[in-house]
């Protein structure tokens, strides 16, 4: 495929830049009335259209793309969408001003959802994760990462896992799965944390170690969930069995989350809604992706993150969805662009290397994902025409994104 007469192409970067920290998310690079060239599923050349070589401008599978800009897909290194039903129920609570906490006390959050989940199938759970996430990749997302957390039993943890490993067999993007048994403890287990725990390290992780069905392990490390102690025993647990660690941390409160993610080699840190210096300053001193859910705190009325303290102390910083019933009912990674932008006065260059290259390196395939080099997977979407870069997340309630290519064809869902 070449695509002629693009008015920019978004995000260039060289194949061996795998991260952006700190100043280097402000730099998007945009070549102008540009061409590209897509080969067996990959980038195989671009450039500028006055430049194009001869033996490639006649080609007979053209598209021209006049008056639009190319992006790299989306990468969504935070979401949950593998759940048996919505909680709309939940929503007037929200408005009548109840907490997360108190929401969770009367029966609802992430144990509402346990409970559903339980009595689904492995089969209605995949048909309508799949609508989701194809309502997702319409909206330019090109790479994903999936939790479990809303089983809470091992039969109910493990089937959710299959639920992922199914969605990587039928789907045409990177799929990365999560093991979240530690998101919240059941009820029987209210009283008795360690016995959930044993629960988690005896009996779930070694079946999911033998089928090979996750990828990273995660804790959510708040006050009223896993303390940092509980963290870091189901942390090293799964570092066993070769999960790697992704973090929920600082939602609701400074809660030491991040000192315990940083012992533990966290490959990311998610949320960050509450931080401080002491935050920012053992984080300094990692390799881990700080990312950021801003969507999130748009919808529960939290604060958003500061993510111009994390750029300015040299972070690197993602975007991501956090894609749940719960707490973020989108997988609209357009909308999560503009919220950076408008809520977190992230500019469109930073927000848009966020939600790129630098979300793919929170799933670890920033090597073949997340910016336009020779040699990585196309997956790109085409805009509809559009004046500038920055109209995309100032058009907030709109989708701008006209064609969406995968591995280097035209998907239609």
């Amino acid at each position: 495929m070449l695509i002629t007469d693009i008015k920019g192409l978004v995000g260039l970067h060289s194949k061996d830049k795998l991260v952006l920290r700190g100043s280097e998310l402000g730099h998007l690079a945009v070549l102008e009335n540009a061409w590209l060239l897509i080969e067996d599923g990959l980038i195989k050349d671009f450039g500028k259209m006055d430049s194009i070589p001869y033996h490639i401008s006649n080609l007979p599978s053209q598209v021209s793309a006049k008056g639009r800009y190319i992006f790299p897909s989306w990468c969504d290194s935070h979401t949950h969408i593998v759940f048996a039903a919505s909680r709309e129920e939940e929503f007037a609570m929200k408005i009548q001003g109840k907490s997360y906490e108190e929401i969770a006390a009367a029966g609802g959050g992430i144990l509402n959802s346990a409970n559903k989940l339980q009595k689904a199938s492995e089969d209605e759970l995949f048909e309508s994760a799949s609508v989701r996430l194809k309502q997702m990749i319409l909206l330019g997302t090109g790479a994903v990462e999936i939790k479990s957390g809303y089983g809470l039993t091992t039969e109910s943890e493990i089937k959710m896992l299959r639920v992922i490993r199914r969605l990587k067999d039928q789907f045409p993007i990177p799929i990365k799965a999560t093991f979240l048994a530690a998101h919240a403890y059941p009820a029987e287990f209210k009283n008795n944390h360690q016995g959930y725990i044993d629960l988690i390290i005896n009996e779930m992780l070694p079946q999911i170690a033998e089928e090979k069905l996750a990828d990273y392990i995660d804790v959510f490390c708040e006050k009223g969930f896993f303390s940092v102690e509980e963290t870091d025993q189901v942390l090293k647990a799964g570092a066993k069995y070769g999960l790697k660690p992704k973090v929920h941390a600082n939602q609701l409160s400074v809660s030491g989350a991040i000192a315990v993610s940083v012992q533990n080699r966290a490959i990311s840190v998610d949320h960050l809604e509450e931080s401080d210096e002491e935050t920012i300053e053992t984080l300094r001193n990692a390799d881990a992706i700080v990312t950021l859910l801003p969507s999130c705190s748009f919808y529960l009325g939290i604060p958003f993150a500061d993510a111009k303290s994390f750029i300015k102390a040299d972070l690197p910083v993602a975007l991501a969805t956090d894609y749940n019933p719960g707490s973020t009912p989108s997988g609209n990674m357009n909308f999560v662009v503009s919220l950076a932008c408008i809520k977190m006065k992230m500019l469109p260059e930073q927000a848009i290397n966020a939600a790129t290259l630098n979300g793919a390196a929170a799933m670890e395939i920033s090597e073949d994902y997340g910016s336009i080099a020779v040699g990585k997977r196309a997956n790109l979407f085409i805009t509809k025409p559009m004046s500038s870069i920055a109209y995309l997340p100032y058009s907030f309630g709109e989708t701008q994104i006209e064609t969406v290519i995968l591995n280097g064809e035209i998907y239609n869902g």
